[in-house]
């Protein structure tokens, strides 16, 4: 499975951005997907996951409420909507495919990871 993540980009408070992660293989359609993040200096951070069918999706504390992660299984793309930005979102977002059916809040739960797509929020 490769991922290819997109969408990034530099915006201000307050404004949104949608990413996409599209998937090469129609695997993607049996895994669990999350995003997460990974800001300078950093650790690697669970931001959103989604099950294989799309009916369960989980969020950090962080950005409940603002982000919104779905997925086409259709067109095998992974989408995370990004509202209320904040300078405290600026990372760069990975998309990622569990190794199983649902999503993990830790990276060892995926096995297969995009190249990421840089997001920076002014304030």
């Amino acid at each position: 499975v490769q991922l290819q993540a997109s969408g990034g980009g530099l915006v201000q408070t307050g404004d949104s951005l949608r990413l996409s992660c599209a998937a090469s293989r129609r695997t993607f359609r049996n895994n669990g997907m999350g995003w997460f993040r990974q800001a300078p200096g950093k650790e690697r951070e669970f931001v959103a996951g989604i099950s294989f069918r799309g009916d369960s999706t989980y969020y950090a504390d962080s950005v409940k409420g603002r982000f919104t992660i779905s997925r086409d299984n259709a067109k095998d793309t992974l989408y995370l909507q990004m509202n209320s930005l904040k300078p405290e979102d600026t990372a760069v977002y990975y998309c990622a495919a569990a190794r199983g059916a649902f999503p993990s809040r830790v990276t060892n739960g995926y096995n297969y990871w995009g190249q990421g797509t840089l997001v920076t929020v002014s304030s």
